[in-house]
């Protein structure tokens, strides 16, 4: 029932595109822009390629991060994030975080779904053809991701927790604690810089979890 509201609000932010053109993806906006395609086929045989255009930074006036929704080269909608979209046989939806997207998905109306295709030229487009290109390496470089968003959220924890049982009512029912490893400052500072970078990555993916990426945003 939640999920359905939230869909219908996101409907509700749909706005019509004003036809402008789609911009060539160009290799400098690979940190603050994202272009995914999806080719539908209708039942007259005729193709048409949808586009979603993301920029990460927000709208240059409004500083809101907004999808557009291009079909056939022509800007045809627009809302902020998260997005629904419809189109025949479903609905593409976008949602945003604060590495970047952590969906971009076309979901038939059936239920199933797929994920758009990204610009080759794209930052997920780049760490997409790498994937292909060498799967046992990309798939390395995905564990480690992992490893360190997990040790950066371990140790996110325990500098949370000891302040609070250190409160003397805290302190008398289940004790303090006291962190088994106190790192300096200048190991935090890596581990944080190494968990960011390790959310982006995911992010490239589209690879999401609210508590490992959601715990360091």
């Amino acid at each position: 029932m939640l999920k359905e509201f939230r869909r219908h609000r996101a409907a509700q932010r749909v706005k019509p595109g004003d036809g402008r053109p789609l911009k060539r993806f160009r290799w400098w906006q690979m940190t603050f822009r994202a272009l995914f395609y999806l080719r539908l086929t209708g039942d007259d045989g005729r193709q048409t390629i949808y586009a979603i255009d993301v920029k990460h930074a927000g709208n240059s006036s409004t500083g809101v991060v907004e999808a557009h929704l291009y079909r056939d080269g022509r800007q045809h909608a627009q809302s902020r994030l998260p997005a629904f979209f419809p189109v025949p046989g479903g609905t593409i939806e976008v949602k945003g975080s604060a590495f970047g997207l952590k969906r971009c998905h076309y979901v038939t109306d059936k239920g199933t779904e797929r994920q758009l295709t990204p610009d080759r030229d794209s930052a997920e487009g780049r760490r997409t053809h790498f994937d292909g290109a060498h799967p046992a390496l990309s798939q390395v470089i995905g564990c480690i991701s992992s490893v360190i968003l997990v040790v950066a959220l371990a140790l996110l924890f325990s500098q949370l927790i000891e302040p609070v049982t250190k409160v003397e009512p805290v302190a008398r029912r289940i004790g303090t604690f006291t962190p088994p490893v106190r790192l300096p400052l200048w190991a935090d500072i890596t581990i944080g810089l190494g968990a960011a970078m390790a959310s982006t990555e995911r992010a490239l993916r589209l690879r999401y979890h609210w508590l490992l990426d959601g715990g360091v945003g």
